[in-house]
C-alpha cells in the first residue's frame, strides 16, 4: 500500500502473468479476464485509499493500467494438439 505506484504495478503484472501461465487453459479465457478485472478494481480502490484527497480517477488511470498489464490469453495447447501422436515426444 505504501510502495510507489509503478512498483505496485510491476508486482501486479507478475502476479497476473503467473496466474495466466498456470490457469491459461483452453476455455478459461472468460475467467482469466474476470480475475484481471477484479484485481484492477481492487488495486485502484487501494490506491484511492492512500490519501484523503484521492486524485486517481478511472478515466485517466484506466488506460495506463490497461496498457501495462497483460491481457488474458490461452497459454497451454488445446487437447487435440497436445495429445496428437504426431506431436508427442
Amino acid at each position: 500500500m505504501h510502495a510507489p505506484i509503478i512498483e505496485t504495478l510491476r508486482w501486479l503484472k507478475l502476479v497476473i502473468q503467473g496466474h495466466f501461465n498456470y490457469y491459461g487453459v483452453p476455455g478459461n479465457t472468460n475467467q482469466l479476464a474476470h480475475f484481471r478485472d477484479e484485481l484492477v478494481r481492487r488495486v485502484i480502490k487501494l490506491l484511492r485509499r492512500r490519501s484523503q484527497r484521492s486524485k486517481i480517477r478511472w478515466d485517466t488511470f484506466g488506460p495506463v493500467i490497461n496498457g501495462f498489464l497483460p491481457r488474458p490469453r490461452v497459454m497451454h495447447p488445446y487437447p487435440e494438439r497436445r495429445f496428437n501422436a504426431k506431436y508427442s515426444r
